[in-house]
């Protein structure tokens, strides 16, 4: 193998396989980035067997070959080399990559190719189209809601369903619930679904970049994987977690005794304060929400610490119906504000005991579940 590539190509590319990299294994190749030709670009791929991402970057080929070389070794060397062309030769009977870079000449001990965990070579033709806005918009609207307790595998991870033209992401600890639909091409003639570790959307949604357009999901029957193809310069495969995912909609409350609409940013500001009383105790924050008449209908938000204090927070509103008092976990409350694009938000209310909702205002895409806390 000898290529020749920018210094900051190959370094982007090394930063978006690094989150793959296993950091605790038995297999040393898992600790090595696979390095191959690919026509005229140079493929970087890393995996943990649960995780894999490949990156490609521009090159100039002028052998053909393939190695797996020491990730944080080759990462390091590359961020201190300096800006410019870096060409790079393995020799195969030594088995070292060797990489020369303005001053710098530089061998290092690789592992073989062939030793490095197959990766799956999807038919992207059959995947399902989504716009990259509208997917890292979706993931920042579901992913902080999945569990992060392995007692319930299936929680932790987003459960992506496919019907018609229509992908919904669920995600619930089981204390919290955010679902949002997403319009996509080429969607599905007959419905599916399946659960996809939170970690691996999360890097999905990092690999992301406004200089992609669409991102292609394929979930190739019988293989328990998902692939992204983020643009055409960036693919993750992921494993997919095994059960069924607890039935959401159930949970989803069909009406309310009490709406209110409040800005958003006022909103997750006053949670904000909120928290820092909140989070030295039970992490629980009060609402008493009165409704308007003559005067506008107002959100009252407090939180009491007995070891640091208390915060209290008026917002005006727009109540409709009747007054109630609910407490909810403010960080919950904070986060799901927090994935709400919207400037104003609905808050739908039953009882004190009942799960709250959140809605964007002026949109119908978006619904997060918040199960109350007890109001002491």
């Amino acid at each position: 193998m000898k290529i020749t590539v920018k210094r900051e190509d190959l370094a982007q590319g090394l930063r978006a396989v690094a989150r793959a990299i296993s950091s605790r294994t038995t297999l040393p190749v898992l600790n090595n980035v696979l390095v191959a030709t690919d026509e005229d670009r140079l493929r970087l791929s890393a995996t943990d067997l649960e995780l894999a991402i490949t990156a490609w970057v521009p090159a100039k080929v002028e052998e053909e070959g393939a190695t797996t070389v020491p990730a944080r070794t080759f990462a390091d060397l590359v961020g201190l080399l300096p800006e410019g062309p870096l060409r790079l030769t393995y020799d195969e009977p030594a088995r070292t990559l060797h990489v020369h870079g303005g001053v710098s000449e530089t061998d290092i001990r690789c592992i073989e190719a062939d030793e490095f965990p197959p990766l799956p070579a999807p038919e992207l033709t059959q995947g399902v189209v989504m716009p990259v806005g509208d997917f890292r918009e979706m993931v920042q609207q579901v992913v902080f809601a999945a569990s992060v307790d392995d007692a319930r595998p299936v929680l932790t991870g987003v459960l992506l369903a496919v019907e018609g033209d229509t992908l919904t992401a669920a995600a619930s600890d089981g204390y919290r619930l955010s679902v949002r639909k997403v319009a996509v091409e080429n969607g599905a003639a007959e419905p599916f679904s399946f659960i996809v570790p939170a970690r691996a959307l999360s890097e999905v949604g990092r690999a992301v970049h406004d200089g992609h357009d669409v991102i292609v999901m394929v979930a190739p029957p019988g293989r328990g994987q998902v692939v992204f193809r983020v643009g055409d310069d960036v693919e993750i495969v992921s494993q997919l977690i095994e059960g069924t995912y607890p039935p959401y909609e159930q949970i989803i409350p069909t009406g309310y005794r009490t709406r209110t609409v409040v800005s958003t940013a006022a909103f997750v500001r006053a949670c904000k304060r909120a928290e820092i009383f909140a989070r030295e105790g039970s992490q629980s924050t009060r609402l008493k929400i009165t409704p308007g008449g003559e005067v506008p209908g107002e959100v009252h938000i407090s939180a009491t610490s007995d070891e640091t204090g208390s915060n209290e927070n008026t917002l005006t509103a727009t109540v409709e119906g009747e007054p109630i008092v609910i407490a909810f976990n403010v960080r919950y409350l904070r986060e799901a504000l927090e994935a709400i694009r919207t400037p104003e938000v609905a808050l739908e209310t039953t009882a004190p005991a009942s799960p709250g909702v959140l809605r964007p205002v002026g949109a119908d895409d978006f619904v997060h579940i918040i199960m109350p806390m007890h109001l002491s």
